[in-house]
């Protein structure tokens, strides 16, 4: 329910501060009053678009603020926790309009954008006119009146269920189709990295160990020549061991013909020849050490080679090598399974399919029942609105190759206002004033089903009177019985049957300064004094005022 209006600097209003009540409220005045001001600031509060022409003259700013009752489950609450806005017992809108076109938008006192402000005014309060192009004149809102209407809510949201599964079931095959095309693509290239890699059966550390014997072998074949050398010359065709082995012998002899003279030099050689042995033995065991092979050197570097290049080519190190072989290995089994995986998550996508169509049918059965329905309730209202001769028809098209989280349906309010014409969409068909009455009886089938609490009429009754503007007034009515109503209007047939009556008029301030917008409650004499000038015009006639007193205890 919308509780409170303050408004500032608006058009012609300087300030206003206005408590609205349950029921119905009418607010009534002369041409040029206001009225239709008062429901721009308050469209402006509500996200509608801000101009820079509706600053109050002379003012750098305007600030409009609606104060709202909601009830704890209404969803405008959910919305404002979905956007981690302070969900207060009242919710408070407010737009500030600058003059220079700028606004900003506040709920709760918290900043907001304009987009937001609209989704949640939209969902509390509906304004409806001759000439209004939002409510339930847009069609993007009737497949939601009508599931409010044939009470499908619970079948719309197994349908939405339903919908997001077979969505994350699509998502999940595009996903592996994208996987299995990209291994099909590889596997030629994965089989032959695997192949090669097999074949060379890299192993973690050989690197290191090929590249440590490398370089013993290469310090083997330098130093090969040298020892060569040396075994030359010590057991070569010059070798000195024979030679003096020879003379120790002959030595030996003198010494034991007594020639002792000779036995330092017996000795000497004696030792040289002991020297020489061990230096042969040195000798043996550097050569045993070496064991210098030149194809165990080619085999080496063969296999370092070929693991380094395998590394260059897959931008790895020797040691990650086996890792790349891991990766192919499990690319190739990925092309198995994933081909199986697909298979899977295409079964699975075909039961999702058929579970969304099943219940989507099922809901598509329902709006059918309710669209029947609704054009009935609808067109019952018409007759004591002078539109006997009307039709009110859901056009109901169903599209079973569609998916869509709202089923297969597209639902549209169409009208037929005479016999023999074509029916056709609400807003190309009606006049205004039947734009209007149609509106009408549409929101009072629906008043008690998905119905915004509170709904604004503005000169809903216009061009009409008599037996018609009573029929208006009678539904207005009935609608305040269960949502919050707010009627501008020029009938006092209308204006009768509100709870509250609000007069809009213009005053002059300080001696003609300035003229300004103000709204005066109504008591009883007062009210039936404008109920008097309603019927009357200009001229209130004491016959007037009679009729105003019979017509508001007729109604009272």
């Amino acid at each position: 329910m919308l509780n409170a209006l303050s408004v500032r600097n608006i058009v012609l209003i300087d300030q206003l501060d206005l408590a609205l009540g349950a029921g119905m409220t009418v607010l009534t005045g002369e041409t040029g009053a206001g009225k239709s001001i008062l429901l721009d600031a308050l469209a402006l509060a509500l996200g509608g678009r801000g101009d820079a022409s509706l600053v109050r003259l002379g003012q750098d700013s305007g600030q409009v603020v609606a104060v709202l009752e909601l009830a704890p489950g209404h969803p405008a609450r959910t919305l404002l926790r979905d956007n981690a806005i302070p969900d207060d017992e009242d919710v408070i809108l407010r737009r500030v309009q600058f003059a220079d076109g700028r606004t900003r938008a506040f709920i709760n006192d918290q900043p907001v954008s304009a987009s937001l402000l609209q989704k949640v005014g939209s969902q509390i309060i509906e304004i409806h006119g001759q000439h209004d192009e939002r409510a339930l004149v847009d069609v993007a809102t009737h497949r939601a009146a009508l599931d409010a209407f044939g009470e499908l809510n619970a079948e719309g949201a197994m349908v939405r269920e339903n919908w997001a599964a077979l969505v994350e079931a699509q998502q999940a095959v595009e996903e592996q189709r994208a996987l299995v095309a990209e291994a099909v693509a590889a596997e030629d290239y994965a089989r032959h990295t695997v192949e090669e890699l097999e074949k060379l059966r890299p192993a973690a550390g050989e690197e290191d160990e090929l590249a440590a014997r490398r370089q013993q072998l290469q310090q083997a074949e330098k130093a090969a020549s040298d020892v060569a050398e040396i075994d030359d010359i010590l057991n070569g065709a010059n070798a000195p061991s024979p030679a003096l082995a020879s003379l120790l012998r002959r030595l030996v002899r003198k010494v034991d013909g007594e020639a002792s003279l000779f036995q330092p030099i017996v000795d000497a050689l004696d030792a040289s020849l002991v020297a020489l042995d061990r230096t042969n033995d040195a000798l043996e065991d550097v050569k045993r050490e070496m064991a210098f092979d030149p194809g165990e050197l080619e085999a080496v570097e063969e296999r370092l080679f070929a693991l380094r290049a395998a590394a260059r080519k897959h931008q790895t190190s020797c040691d990650g090598l086996a890792d790349v072989l891991e990766k192919y290995r499990g690319d190739l089994d990925t092309l198995q399974s994933g081909e199986s995986r697909l298979k899977a998550l295409e079964a699975e996508e075909a039961a999702a399919r058929a579970r969304y169509r099943e219940a989507a049918d099922m809901l598509s059965a329902g709006r059918k029942k309710a669209a029947k329905a609704l054009s009935r309730a609808v067109e019952a209202e018409l007759p004591d609105l002078k539109l006997g001769a009307a039709r009110f028809i859901v056009d109901h098209q169903v599209d079973g190759e569609r998916v869509a989280a709202a089923g297969l349906d597209q639902i549209a309010f169409h009208v037929q206002t005479n016999p023999g014409t074509a029916a056709g969409p609400l807003l190309k068909v009606a006049s205004g004033g039947e734009l209007s009455r149609f509106l009408l009886a549409l929101k009072v089938v629906l008043a008690d089903r998905g119905s915004a609490p509170v709904l604004i009429f503005d000169e809903i009754d216009t061009g009409v009177g008599g037996a018609v503007a009573d029929a208006i007034g009678r539904r207005l009515a009935r609608l305040a019985s269960g949502v919050q109503v707010l009627t501008v209007t020029h009938a006092p047939q209308v204006a009768a049957r509100a709870d509250r009556h609000l007069l809009i008029e213009k005053q002059m301030v300080n001696e003609g300064a300035f003229m300004r917008t103000h709204v005066q409650p109504l008591d009883k004499n007062a009210r039936q004094e404008e109920v008097a000038r309603m019927l009357a015009g200009a001229e209130i006639s004491n016959e007037a005022r009679a009729a105003a007193k019979k017509l508001l205890s007729a109604l009272g």
